[in-house]
């Protein structure tokens, strides 16, 4: 899945503006762009990709079997000693050339028949491997956003905590100095204040590691700043919106489609093994120009010559070397016999990986089958428990702010307002790590069935 040609300008001018050291070069994502910038830039994709692009090499290789093979060479050889007959009759030439040419067009080859459709399958088993590498990649991506969202989030409350018992420790301080607190009253507000800085600072830096984790994800520079896009609350109303179709079809699991994918490898192996046994047919052709030098020969005819081969020795005298170019075709058929049994045993071994194949599968299914029921389980649970949230949140504001009314017309204790605030910050906190867990549980069941960006 590629970018579109509106986001290739936009990251191509953020990416701009990065390399000439621009302070402000800031990348803002979408969830959905993140998403499709991971798909274009993360290696693993890029991987996958490639893997698939090798296996449509084999395959064409396999087919290059099917096609004519054609080879020529040369030879030049230098007699040093030529083999002589008694009464000093040598044979042979003291230089010889020759050149070959040779083709070979396959008529029958059940085996790369078979072996092309293996090859089809291992690129349809590489194409699953890059569809189980984007999947799990989306839902990674994903995760990663929402777990920013949630820092920010969670930041972004514990800040707000820290401002109200700011404005708590101010009140309480001008009371204290008016006698109308105690120091006791002043002293609680600060401590509490101090609770809050720790955890504050905690919280900062889980905001970078979890960027820092994103950007690993979207192969972008750890330097480049990057503003996400959305809240929780956001995210949580779409995926609430879409509707909840939760189902236990695994069909489109894709471990599960590897594994039907790689018995249908082993089946069309154990075809290519049994191949072996078949005859093949192919018709070739050669054609070869030998050149001898035969002087010698030359001599011996022109020395005993009779009447009548004045014209035989004129050619011979012609030319230095004696050239011949014989020219052959046929058909050749090759019938196997006896290997040694290795084709037997070949086709056994793909028998017992089949089997064994059969057994993970049955195995991989129950196991998919009990994780689907147990992702959408944990989907349930987590909705629940941010509706939960939600009511315990409102509930929580509401004590507060009853809690600090009192506080201020003298009517309630600081230990009794500390308490509602912690007890207000803390449902904050756990509503928004109910939608977190709400929406990783959403993202954590599209990957066991399957789901594709935009799929069902």
């Amino acid at each position: 899945m590629r970018r579109t040609g509106m986001k290739q300008l936009i990251l191509a001018l953020t990416f701009g503006a990065f390399a000439a050291g621009s302070a402000s070069a800031q990348l803002r994502l979408t969830l959905d762009d993140a998403i499709q910038m991971a798909l274009s830039e993360n290696p693993t994709i890029k991987v996958a990709d490639l893997d698939v692009e090798r296996y449509d090499y084999v395959k064409k290789e396999t087919r290059g079997n099917l096609l004519p093979s054609l080879s020529a060479s040369g030879e030049y050889t230098r007699a040093i000693e030529k083999s002589t007959m008694r009464g000093g009759i040598s044979f042979g030439a003291d230089n010889t050339f020759t050149g070959t040419a040779s083709l070979s067009v396959p008529l029958f080859a059940p085996a790369v028949y078979r072996t092309l459709k293996l090859n089809r399958t291992q690129i349809a088993s590489a194409v699953e491997a890059a569809r189980s590498s984007r999947i799990t990649l989306v839902a990674e991506v994903k995760k990663a956003f929402y777990n920013i969202l949630l820092a920010e989030q969670s930041l972004a409350t514990l800040e707000e905590s820290r401002a109200t018992i700011q404005r708590t420790v101010d009140d309480t301080k001008v009371k204290f100095e008016q006698g109308v607190a105690s120091e006791y009253d002043y002293l609680t507000a600060q401590e509490e204040l101090g609770n809050r800085l720790p955890t504050i600072t905690q919280t900062k830096n889980s905001i970078r590691v979890a960027m820092l984790q994103l950007k690993m994800y979207l192969s972008v520079p750890e330097a480049l700043s990057i503003e996400l896009v959305g809240n929780l609350d956001e995210m949580k109303d779409v995926v609430l919106a879409g509707g909840e179709t939760l189902s236990t079809d695994v069909s489109r699991n894709s471990d599960l489609r590897a594994l039907d994918i790689q018995a249908e490898m082993l089946r069309y192996q154990l075809k290519t093994t049994n191949a072996a046994r078949i005859p093949t047919v192919a018709a070739f052709g050669s054609a070869t120009i030998t050149g001898n030098d035969m002087e010698d020969f030359r001599k011996m005819v022109s020395g005993g010559a009779e009447a009548g081969t004045g014209e035989a020795v004129a050619d011979l005298n012609s030319s230095k070397y004696f050239w011949t170019h014989p020219i052959s075709v046929g058909v050749q058929i090759s019938i196997p016999i006896f290997s040694g049994l290795k084709n037997s045993y070949k086709s056994r071994q793909v028998k017992n990986q089949i089997e064994q194949l059969d057994l993970q599968r049955d195995y991989a299914q129950r196991q998919t089958t009990v994780a689907v029921e147990s992702a959408i389980n944990n989907l349930l649970t987590a909705r629940e428990t941010m509706l939960a949230q939600a009511r315990t949140m409102a509930q929580a504001d509401k004590a507060y702010h009853i809690s600090d009314t009192r506080f201020r017309a003298g009517a309630g204790t600081i230990l009794e307002l500390n308490s509602a605030q912690l007890n207000r910050t803390q449902a904050h906190l756990n509503y928004s790590q109910a939608i977190y867990d709400y929406l990783s549980a959403q993202a954590d069941y599209d990957r066991i069935v399957g789901r594709e960006v935009g799929g069902n």
